[in-house]
């Protein structure tokens, strides 16, 4: 695939970002595109390796044809390579920007030399087929007559959705907050994934006859078992949206909040007003401090730096990674080595430094007369891994230190879904309390109900997500027509 020898001839080159000193003063997305040429040279670079680890169960979950779409852009053949695209992956234009791409990480050319740009040549295709006007809406020819009530409109829920609505269902998608589009809509910030693209997007699957009912909760709004009543069959993919907390002392201080409530308050006011009506929680002239690294952790990081925050540090209990590949993370594995993303650059161009500070542990959060907080106390730890047995932490003793802060943001990732639902439904749950349903099956403990997403697995990547709700939508189909043709 792609030209037999330009893994030898060209290097690996990705799009330029506009500077981050400029970047941060608007929250538009600032990837610089490369022209077709270069991009067609990346997709040159495609070895015909033999086994595409690239698209095996170290790459990519959704099982993109990644060898065959990067053959046909090296040979200018970008319509056949959207449509190719567009076989295995419902919503490339997300995966093309949030994805942390573990193909590239499982791409042979990987081994030893730097890898196949993948995620960027992806992003490439699909927004070439928005411009060309190739990516247009697919309204089915003929419905089945079956109804399917969707709860959830992230990647997964809308992952289900697409795929039943192509298989001929009727299908209404459930989404309790103003807009559709979840953790694409709230939980990843403009200036990584532009809402008008969501928006444009989901516009496309309401022409091709999916229904679209925002401001619903389910579970509250109205009962899961009335869905039940009104719909064949029933897919949650509801996320796991309950946030793991801090509970060391000082907790209740004003100033701090959990990352979502921080980025979703920042978009929704972004969209609604451009920030005019200040209803979110601003950064602005506050000494800020994240805790925990992760995208979100990241994500906080630039949204706190277009906010004009008066300082910036961000805490990691886990030591910092390696830069390279060793052999606790062998190829063709996910390689978690040092990441410096969009944020720390910003952060980094903004106060002079990388503001995150490695294996750190939070142990008390300091309050002023008011009841706001004004500090966080720590200890520097150090991980200790005997031959065998997981790694344990030890506090470093001596280490102790306090950081001034007027805003603590908690970015330590989703402990599972909410217990509403569950609850109504008695619905049987695994250990984690996710919604308990076999992978590949995708059924419930309640018949015709059927869970997709991070709600079944805990929380995980979009392109995970997505596989899940196609997933799902194969085993609906199967329920309600005894086959299906859903890939």
């Amino acid at each position: 695939m792609g030209k037999p020898t330009g893994f030898m001839e060209f290097d690996r080159q990705t799009a330029t970002h506009v500077d981050a000193k400029e970047r941060i003063s608007h929250f538009g997305e600032f990837k610089k595109e490369m022209d077709q040429p270069e991009r067609e040279t990346q997709g040159a670079r495609c070895m015909d390796c033999g086994v595409p680890f690239c698209q095996s169960n170290y790459g990519c979950p959704v099982d993109n044809l990644i060898p065959e779409w990067n053959d046909l852009i090296y040979n200018g053949r970008w319509d056949e390579a959207f449509y190719r695209l567009m076989k295995t992956n419902n919503f490339p234009e997300y995966t093309g920007r949030v994805c942390p791409a573990p193909c590239e990480h499982a791409c042979v050319l990987g081994i030893n030399e730097p890898p196949v740009t993948i995620k960027e040549n992806e992003a490439a295709i699909i927004d070439r087929a928005y411009e060309n006007g190739l990516m247009q809406p697919r309204v089915p020819a003929v419905r089945t007559g079956k109804t399917v009530a969707v709860v959830g409109s992230g990647p997964a829920g809308l992952a289900a959705a697409d795929q039943l609505n192509q298989a001929g269902h009727t299908v209404t998608v459930y989404e309790r907050q103003d807009r559709i589009g979840g953790l694409l809509m709230y939980g990843i910030p403009n200036m990584k994934l532009d809402k008008q693209l969501v928006e444009k997007r989901n516009g496309m699957m309401a022409a091709e006859g999916i229904s679209f009912r925002t401001g619903v909760d389910v579970g509250r709004d109205i009962p899961t078992q009335q869905l039940m009543e009104h719909h064949d069959a029933v897919v949650l993919a509801c996320g796991a949206t309950r946030p793991r907390d801090l509970p060391v002392p000082g907790r209740d201080l004003e100033g701090i909040h959990f990352a979502m409530e921080f980025l979703k308050a920042n978009t929704r006011s972004l969209l609604d007003s451009n920030f005019e009506d200040g209803a979110y929680i601003s950064a602005r002239g506050r000494k800020v401090i994240v805790i925990g690294g992760g995208d979100t952790g990241n994500d906080c990081l630039g949204t706190s730096v277009r906010h004009g925050c008066a300082s910036l540090l961000n805490f990691e209990l886990l030591p910092k990674p390696p830069s390279e590949r060793n052999e606790e993370m062998p190829w063709p594995t996910y390689a978690r080595t040092l990441k410096t993303d969009y944020g720390h650059e910003e952060a980094a161009a903004v106060f002079g430094r990388d503001p995150r500070e490695f294996a750190i542990l939070t142990k008390e959060f300091i309050g002023d007369d008011e009841g706001r907080v004004k500090a966080v106390r720590t200890v520097r730890v150090n991980w200790v891994k005997e031959p065998g047995s997981p790694p344990k932490m030890e506090e470093i003793p001596g280490t102790e230190e306090e950081f001034e802060t007027d805003l603590v943001l908690l970015a330590l990732g989703f402990l599972g879904p909410e217990d509403y639902i569950a609850q109504e439904l008695a619905l049987e749950r695994d250990p984690r309390s996710n919604y308990k349903a076999q992978y590949g099956n995708f059924a419930t403990s309640i018949p015709g109900v059927f869970a997709a997403g991070d709600a079944r697995r805990g929380q995980s990547l979009v392109v995970w997500a997505i596989n899940e709700g196609r997933g799902a939508a194969r085993e609906v189909d199967r329920f309600l027509m005894g086959e299906t043709a859903l890939p």
